[in-house]
């Protein structure tokens, strides 16, 4: 058990300790801000999922329900990495209400990815004990992108605490839910 603990944490920790690096290198004043190309993005959820697989020790009845989860995973990944490619590419709103209205459609295009994860990943929750349950809370905020680390430029926007609520580094804030894509995959 412990091994595939250790070998999900080392994943977790390498994928985002790359992350880390390359934050604190963009962080330099006049030094390049690193952005991660699809490979890079592809390689880090491949290491996330592969961390969360690993993590689970999931029993041969439980590997049954996997296979959706991991591709409700992996279609958030790709659909995360399509609407980051598009809002690259489209022209600055002219106005204030087509810029609602365009976040508006992104955030309808979210809340139905999260719905189709939520529903791949019930029953292999529901399948999970006590310890798997708790192993699978930790390890999806993992598979959650860090935003405050430099994606998509949302570092600015202050410390989002792994529980979503609004608490600074030393522990500080209103706990109310900060705004932006957190939860986006």
């Amino acid at each position: 058990m412990w091994k595939a603990v250790l070998a999900g944490t080392a994943a977790v920790v390498i994928s985002g300790s790359s992350l880390v690096f390359a934050h604190q290198m963009s962080d330099r004043e006049g030094g390049p801000r690193w952005q991660p190309s699809a490979e890079d993005r592809k390689a880090f959820t491949d290491a996330r999922i592969a961390a969360l697989k690993a993590g689970l020790e999931l029993t041969p009845e439980q590997e049954k329900n996997w296979p959706a989860v991991e591709a409700a995973i992996r279609d958030m990944a790709k659909a995360r990495t399509d609407r980051m490619a598009a809002r690259a590419n489209e022209q600055p709103p002219s106005d204030p209400v087509e810029c609602l209205h365009r976040r508006a459609e992104r955030l309808g295009t979210i809340a139905a990815g999260l719905k189709k994860l939520a529903d791949a990943e019930e029953p292999l929750y529901k399948s999970l004990d006590d310890a798997q349950k708790q192993r699978f809370k930790i390890l999806m905020r993992a598979l959650r992108p860090h935003h405050h680390m430099g994606f998509a430029g949302w570092q600015k926007r202050g410390w989002s605490g792994h529980d979503g609520r609004g608490q600074q580094p030393d522990g500080s804030g209103d706990g109310s839910p900060q705004e932006g894509p957190g939860t986006n995959l």
